[in-house]
């Protein structure tokens, strides 16, 4: 074969995985277009189910504001697109994992599937988390804290943002098992590393939660108490895959 079949054989394979990259990404954007469609109606609802957790630790009387014009409706909308994101999220990852997977190894695509619905899992765990046990404990103690005379009214657009933030820290942080587990898979670090680093993992996930969260205890623990628990289930996960690892070199004909 010449070296001009050789590039043209190249060239079309690479055009024909632009396609289906494109075919996938189109499906994942109808995805979260039809869902944040069906969402629309119900926006002003889930900004209200979003700040429940506010309204019920605010003083009597008190309310959130709305300092922009447009913030009663961008607001809500902005809510809607993040919902459906998150909705779609599995359906996304699926659509990257048909792309990626005809590349794999066979021991590969076995290890990436439990690995991509954990990360799902978790990630929505730590969103759980978030809303029914931060959330709360935050405005307790914001306004709490607050000095006498001052009306605590939160502005809708910036309290938004401050929970899609709170969301996505702790989504990430509960993700610990699924990156040691990849860390130890592709060889970075061992069990037995991970086992020694645990006084430094604890200093720095207090560390990372005093950087995330307001500056009071509660919430601090929080979150820097299930990443150490997380922390151990991930040294847990990374040995059974050692042992696993060790089963198939040992079995004959593995």
């Amino acid at each position: 074969m010449s070296n001009a079949e050789t590039s043209g054989d190249g060239e079309q394979s690479f055009l024909s995985h632009l396609v289906e990259l494109r075919s996938r990404l189109l499906k994942a954007v109808a995805v979260v277009l039809i869902i944040l469609v069906a969402l629309i109606p119900l926006a002003n609802k889930l900004y209200a189910w979003l700040a429940k957790p506010l309204l019920e630790h605010l003083p009597a009387g008190g309310a959130m504001i709305a300092t922009d014009v447009a913030s009663p409706f961008f607001a809500p909308l902005k809510l809607a697109f993040f919902v459906a994101v998150f909705i779609a999220m599995p359906f996304i990852l699926y659509q990257g994992w048909s792309f990626v997977s005809p590349g794999l190894y066979k021991h590969e695509r076995r290890l990436a599937v439990p690995l991509l619905a954990s990360s799902v899992m978790l990630f929505y765990i730590g969103c759980a988390f978030a809303y029914f046990l931060v959330l709360p404990a935050i405005f307790t103690f914001m306004t709490s804290v607050a000095p006498e005379g001052v009306a605590v009214m939160p502005d809708i657009s910036r309290f938004l943002d401050f929970a899609l933030v709170l969301f996505l820290a702790f989504g990430l942080c509960f993700e610990v098992p699924v990156a040691l587990v990849i860390l130890v898979a592709i060889g970075a670090v061992s069990p037995e590393q991970l086992v020694k680093s645990r006084p430094y993992t604890i200093v720095g996930a207090f560390v990372i939660a005093a950087v995330l969260t307001p500056p009071d205890v509660i919430s601090q623990l929080l979150l820097a108490i299930p990443m150490c628990l997380l922390y151990e289930v991930g040294i847990f996960a990374a040995r059974l895959l050692g042992t696993r690892k060790i089963d198939e070199q040992t079995t004959p004909g593995a």
